[in-house]
């Protein structure tokens, strides 16, 4: 299973980024995906995730009401709309699955195949 993140980029802040993942190596659809970040210094964390049903999304709180986790099954990619950007917003991106077809998890450890990163860069 491979993982493609992109969409990252410099942008100032109160502006808007979208970020892709494509899969490949296997049935897409089938299982959740994640996103994750990590800024300079600090530990991976959870931002988003999506069923692979595609009708249930998980959000961390620092993210809720500014960014939306979808899914395309058709293209096999998952993509995390971030709207309302803010210099804390600044991190690497990593979008992640799972080959268990289970609820999203919120910790790294619940995912086994990891996409390389996308730099995202929020202005003051």
């Amino acid at each position: 299973v491979q993982l493609q993140a992109s969409g990252g980029g410099l942008v100032q802040a109160g502006g808007s980024l979208r970020l892709s993942c494509a899969v490949s190596g296997r049935t897409y659809s089938s299982y959740p995906m994640g996103w994750f970040r990590q800024a300079p210094g600090k530990e991976r964390e959870f931002v988003a995730a999506i069923t692979w049903g595609g009708d249930s999304t998980y959000y961390a709180d620092s993210v809720k009401g500014r960014f939306t986790i979808s899914r395309d099954d058709a293209k096999n990619t998952v993509y995390l709309q971030m709207n309302s950007l803010r210099p804390e917003d600044t991190a690497v991106y990593y979008c992640a699955t799972t080959q268990y077809r289970t609820a999203p998890a919120r910790v790294q450890s619940g995912y086994q195949y990891w996409g390389q990163g996308t730099q995202v860069t929020v202005s003051s």
